[in-house]
């Protein structure tokens, strides 16, 4: 009996954290910092609409490129390092419009991604609702991206 009662007190089946999680202006989600692929994924989940299932194609190629990578959901955003380092090569950022990857050494990248920054190495690539995602060049980049130094954040 014990056990039966535990169980009507959990999260009902199904209640992702989409349903839980505020979206900042812009419609970025609010997760807690956290270190893992458990708020990476938490993170994706709570993105609205077609974003999420872009951001989840992000998360998959990234991981099949870098298999030992590391992630990790700081500055609500999730991040991706090489494992034994304590850097980060590649974040992804939720904006209304777009989802946003950033190379922080990006500059170096061949070929560059197109998207400038004010900051001399970090290189962007923009994902609108109609871009078709080049995940083979995705790969090849955060292959190259986890060989770089990274950022310290």
């Amino acid at each position: 009996m014990a056990a039966k009662s535990r169980n009507r007190a959990a999260k009902p089946a199904g209640r992702t954290a989409r349903s839980s999680a505020k979206l900042l202006s812009g419609g970025n989600p609010q997760i807690s910092k956290g270190y893992g692929d458990k708020p990476v994924q938490a993170y994706i989940d709570a993105i609205p609409d077609w974003k999420q299932l872009i951001a989840r194609r992000i998360d998959e190629v990234v991981t099949r490129a870098v298999p030992d990578v590391r992630k990790a959901v700081k500055y609500n955003s999730p991040l991706y390092g090489a494992t034994g380092r304590d850097d980060w090569f590649l974040s992804v950022h939720c904006f209304k419009r777009y989802l946003k990857i950033a190379f922080f050494r990006g500059a170096a990248l061949e070929p560059t991604p197109a998207g400038e920054s004010k900051q001399k190495h970090v290189r962007y690539l923009d994902i609108h609702e109609h871009d078709l995602l080049d995940k083979r060049q995705l790969s090849k980049w955060a292959k190259q991206a986890s060989q770089l130094p990274g950022e310290h954040l």
